[in-house]
């Protein structure tokens, strides 16, 4: 048997995970029975991981709360561990993945006990980053109570956000869309993951599903966010709105502190109505973004225009580079200002171990630091069509389409009260199997959107232009000596004139002969 720390006598496996593995141990000092994680050891071999994981361990021991599994000890001989209350029960995701019902007041129960932990903890500076229902404890008692704070925490410093935790398709269905991002995460980003878990328990379903997480980050960052009363008709018409508040795509529009929602969702669960966002800020959001452009025009009138005019040193002025057919080593190097992503999918048009696509796309811009997801090609091989196409954006389908290696090959447009652009069914049926490199066909919304001005910008810029008006791009090349190399020198349809969404424009790119 192992002895840990000289105190610790480690015995069965009592779970795993892809951070660490947690066993039953005696303490040899206090005669009593524990829960000790220990660390994988590939991060432990880490020097910076290590002092991360050792910092946090001592900030979640200072949490001494019930709905809080209690840190107790941490140590490194032989390897970094932390000492834990042995709780007697399942995780939420054991009950959920039994696939028992759980009533109504109970579900709203659990999200209180939840939110009352993470209230406590955000009060303290600690932000969970990683709630999901294998962190959530259900004692034989009933209680609830919260779990794994100090690896989440160290995990997000260490910068694995999605690079680590999307080898579990699970850990992506609760993510907040910063995290998807990769950008910085805090109290709120713990709301959203809450706001996930509780539509999954309410309604059976998570609020994002699909074949691959990097497709999941997708709809986290722009998907629509299902009614949960479209899917469980009798749930009360309060929920849907709380949880559109939780779930909210940025931030600042969400509940700003887990105890406001713990007020709404009481209020719910005591069937009172629950409290709209403008009664919680008593400003209308128009009223504030009103008021907040007189301010903005007073400053600039005040500063000579110099407020406005000034440029924003945190986005890139040139945009995100492109880094498409470049190795991930030569890629990363050129995106450096960027948190950086890695994917892997089958592509027969670029050779094994090159970047095959990129999101968001070349030229696009956007905050230093924020995150960038690279698509690594594997060569010739099979993909499968996603599952969760219909209801994208055009845009947004065609990122996931090449994040598993496939192309849109032509669009149909139909009359539909769904926004333009929006998909509506796809062929190859969803989930079938294709080569890599395959076209889809999309049926989307109709609508009519203005083709942009590209003559004489450059073909990378122009093909990410026409990809976010809505249009399919067609290119080829031509050769004039009078126009620089690389640039439009012809298009069609012409700049300005009105088409049907989802159609091609043909750009004509300078090229040497």
């Amino acid at each position: 048997m192992t002895l840990l720390g000289g105190r610790y006598t480690v015995g069965e496996m009592i779970g795993t995970g892809g951070m660490a593995d947690v066993y039953i141990a005696q303490d040899e000092r206090l005669a009593r029975q524990v829960a000790v994680k220990i660390l994988r050891s590939d991060l432990a071999k880490d020097p910076s991981f290590v002092s991360r994981f050792r910092k946090e361990a001592f900030a979640a021991a200072g949490l001494n709360h019930p709905g809080i599994v209690a840190v107790y000890d941490s140590g490194e001989d032989p390897a970094p561990y932390i000492v834990m209350e042995l709780i007697s029960g399942h995780t939420l995701r054991e009950l959920i993945h039994r696939g028992e019902r759980i009533p109504l007041d109970r579900a709203l129960e659990i999200g209180e006990g939840i939110l009352a932990a993470l209230e406590y903890s955000h009060e303290r500076g600690i932000v969970h980053r990683d709630i999901k229902p294998a962190n959530i404890m259900i004692t034989e008692m009933g209680d609830v109570k919260v779990m794994d704070f100090g690896i989440a925490r160290a995990m997000d410093d260490f910068g694995a956000t999605l690079t680590s935790t999307w080898n579990i398709v699970g850990t992506a269905q609760y993510l907040s869309p910063e995290q998807a991002m990769g950008e910085t995460a805090d109290a709120r980003s713990d709301i959203y993951s809450t706001g996930c878990l509780l539509f999954e328990v309410l309604t059976g379903r998570p609020p994002f599903t699909g074949d691959t997480p990097v497709s999941i980050a997708y709809q986290h960052v722009s998907g629509e966010l299902p009614k949960p009363s479209s899917i469980q008709p009798t749930l009360a018409g309060d929920i849907d709105v709380l949880l559109a508040v939780a779930l909210a795509k940025k931030p600042q529009d969400r509940y700003q502190s887990a105890g406001l929602m713990f007020d709404d969702l009481h209020r719910v669960r005591t069937g009172q109505a629950v409290t709209t966002k403008i009664a919680r800020t008593k400003i209308s959001r128009r009223t504030f973004l009103t008021s907040a452009l007189a301010l903005v025009l007073a400053l600039a009138v005040a500063t000579g225009g110099v407020f406005l005019s000034r440029p924003d040193s945190s986005v890139g002025v040139d945009g995100i580079p492109n880094v498409v057919g470049l190795s991930q080593i030569a890629a990363q190097a050129l995106l450096t200002d960027y948190t950086v992503t890695i994917a892997r999918a089958h592509d027969s048009r670029i050779p094994k171990d090159r970047v095959a696509s990129q999101f968001p796309l070349a030229t696009t811009r956007a905050a230093k630091g924020s995150g960038v997801i690279l698509t690594i090609s594997d060569g010739p091989g099979d993909a499968i069509v996603p599952t969760d196409l219909v209801g994208l954006s055009l845009i947004d389908a065609r990122s996931s389409l090449a994040a598993v290696g496939l192309v849109i090959a032509s669009t149909q447009t139909v009359p539909s009260d769904r926004e333009q652009g929006t998909v509506l069914k796809v062929s190859p049926e969803p989930g079938s199997t294709i080569s890599a490199g395959s076209g889809v066909v999309l049926q989307i919304a109709s609508g009519q959107v203005e083709v942009p001005a590209l003559i004489g910008i450059d073909a990378i810029q122009a093909k990410t232009l026409l990809v976010q008006a809505g249009f399919l791009v067609r290119e080829v090349t031509a050769f004039d000596a009078a126009q620089p190399i690389g640039v439009v020198i012809r298009q069609a349809p012409d700049a300005g004139s009105t088409q049907t969404i989802g159609q091609p424009v043909t750009i004509t790119i300078n090229t040497a002969p």
